[in-house]
Formats: structure tokens, sequence, C-alpha cells
């Protein structure tokens, strides 16, 4: 159905690569993906679901990358991800029902808010949830867990800040731990949401497959060189290149 020059191969293989990066090191690759996927001319539900292949590799071989490093934690990852898995299924079953145009409003609004988080820390989500008052708000996690779930089942977009915000402020772990929680968590919670964009036919495989050898690429180096220096040029640039992104999505231009 999509046939594709070496040129935009490159450029799915390299958008995979700079998105794993992103995503292990923080979040919000997605929000560069779906809207090169959409302006290759894929359908934005198709596009939701094949940017979950990626995600899946990805998130693999950063897993693979954090337990080398020593500091995966799977057993208690494995438990966190199971109070995901609730919220994934629905908000996947509702992201394959909402129509391709609704979509893209849902996904360019959703953008130019990944753009204003871009400038905010860990900390600053963090007070959305409370503060880090350890056992006093730790069950907040759970059900937090579970909304976060829902979010990822349906867009993915992001949702790498809100599981380190979480962590981060209702377990107490480390940035190091929370990162290597958030892996995990989305590896697992992904598989069943692949499956249901697959059995609703909403994943191009092949795309799907060029971008994960990007991601896996990205996912193995995110995880194991801490890039510190350039990080604030990075974020720069991807608040330029996403918010317009998001203007043209809503028709602005």
């Amino acid at each position: 159905m999509y046939e594709y020059d070496l040129l935009s191969l490159a450029l799915l293989f390299f958008t995979g690569v700079l998105a794993g990066v992103i995503n292990v090191m923080a979040g919000g690759g997605s929000s560069i993906v779906l809207p090169v996927l959409i302006f290759l001319g894929i359908d934005p539900t198709v596009a939701n679901g094949t940017n979950r292949v990626a995600i899946l590799f990805q998130n693999f071989f950063a897993t693979l990358s954090f337990k080398k490093e020593g500091v995966a934690d799977i057993k208690t990852s494995v438990r966190l991800a199971v109070f995901t898995l609730p919220g994934v299924l629905v908000g996947a079953f509702a992201a394959v029902r909402v129509g391709d145009e609704l979509f893209e409003k849902i996904l360019a609004v959703v953008l130019i808010f990944v753009c204003a988080s871009f400038f905010l820390k860990v900390d600053s989500f963090g007070k959305l949830l409370g503060g880090r008052d350890g056992e006093r708000r730790g069950w907040i996690l759970y059900p937090a867990l579970v909304l976060i779930g829902f979010y990822g089942g349906f867009i993915q977009v992001g949702v790498g800040l809100f599981i380190m915000a979480a962590l981060y402020h209702l377990m107490g772990a480390s940035l190091a731990k929370v990162n290597a929680h958030k892996v995990i968590v989305v590896l697992i919670y992904t598989i069943p949401a692949i499956l249901i964009f697959f059995l609703s036919g909403n994943i191009s495989w092949f795309i799907g497959i060029c971008l994960a050898a990007g991601n896996s690429v990205g996912g193995w180096f995110g995880a194991t060189v801490s890039v510190r220096g350039g990080e604030k040029y990075i974020r720069m640039a991807l608040v330029v290149a996403v918010g317009l992104m998001a203007l043209k999505l809503l028709g602005v231009f």
C-alpha cells in the first residue's frame, strides 16, 4: 500500500534513531515519529499503530543495555507494568475507533503540550503529583499507572515523561532506576497494544521494521551513554520542529 524510495527509508531509519535516544533519555520521541509517518502518507491511525513496533524493539534493546549496566530491576518493573495494562487495553481500543481527522487534531494538541514539556524537568511534573512524600502518597502510584496506561495505549507520545514523573515522585527512585523501570514498563504494555492495532489492521509492518531498526540503535545508545552537554540544544530544535508539525496538523498553514 505504501511505497518508498531509499531516501524515505533512510529518513525513517534516522528518525527512529533520534526518537530512540530521546525516548530512553527522557520521553517525547514519538512526537517526531508520528508526524513524519503522517507526512509520508501513512494514515494517522496506522501511523499510531506502526510506531508501536519501533517502540517494542527500542525498549527491548534498551532493557538489555540497562541490564548490562546493572540498573534494571525487572521484577519490580513487571509489577509496575501490570497496573498499566487495563488502561492500555482501553486506550488502544479507543485509538483504533477514532477517525483519522479527529486523531490528527488530538495529536496536534498533544504535540503542543509536549513542546511545552521540553522546557520542564521531572521535578516540575512532580508538583502536580504532590511532591515526594514517600509512603504517604505512595498509593497514588497505582491509579496513576492505570491512567498512564490509557494514555500510552491511546497515543504514546510523551508517555515517558509521565512515567518518569510518577515513578520519581511517588516511588522515590533515582533517575537511573526510573529510566530502567520506564523502558521495561513500556516494553511490556506495548505487546497488548500492538495486538489490538494488528487485529484492527492498523500496522504497516514494513515501515514498522524500518523504524524499529533505528529505534533499536537509538534505544541502546540512549541507555548506555548519558548525553548531557547538548541536551538543551537538542530540545530547542525539537520544540521548533514539533511545533511546526503541530501547526501543520491543525491546518494553520
